[in-house]
């Protein structure tokens, strides 16, 4: 198995299963978080946040160009520590579970399409640090492979999200069955 056809699967399959657990999502729903704890997302938060957990990513680790606004990064091109990781409140949200979907489906388009742009050999042996943490520069799969769990662990949030709002979902939920 080569970076391409790992990382399609590994996309895709990831991809169908975060939408079908969106499609199991209300409108109403977006303001609900976890009652227990701090620094949740809340839903609708946490939809947006699905919507460029991968291609987005794929992107900036390819082209350099990760849509961060002029002055967004420090001398030498690493990013601020505190934008890295702002506090849920600050994060931004969704209007509505169909533009939540769509966005996805686009963002999942781009992440196919980086995949090829960038090619084996690139995928193979082009070394580039992520922003937030530019001294660990990996191999291009590898850091598009680390996106493709982000997306991963995300709609796993999801799903315990749908849980503990007493939806019926199951394992088969979790992994698009």
């Amino acid at each position: 198995m080569n970076w391409t056809t790992l990382l399609t699967a590994s996309a895709t399959d990831t991809w169908k299963a975060t939408d079908a657990l969106m499609a199991l999502v209300d409108d109403a729903d977006l303001g609900w978080k976890p009652a227990s704890g701090r620094n949740w997302m809340t839903t609708g938060q946490l939809l947006m946040h699905l919507t460029n957990a991968c291609g987005f990513c794929c992107r900036g680790f390819l082209t350099g160009d990760w849509g961060m606004p002029e002055g967004a990064c420090a001398e030498g091109g690493e990013a601020p520590k505190e934008s890295m990781l702002p506090p849920a409140e600050a994060l931004p949200t969704i209007s509505s579970v169909a533009e939540a979907r769509r966005l996805a489906a686009a963002d999942h388009a781009l992440t196919l399409a980086m995949i090829k742009d960038a090619g084996e050999a690139k995928l193979d042996a082009m070394m580039v640090a992520a922003p937030w943490n530019p001294q660990h520069p990996q191999p291009l799969g590898r850091q598009f492979l680390g996106m493709v769990q982000h997306l991963d662990s995300h709609k796993s949030q999801l799903y315990y999200y749908l849980k503990l709002m007493g939806r019926d979902v199951n394992t088969m939920h979790l992994w698009g069955m």
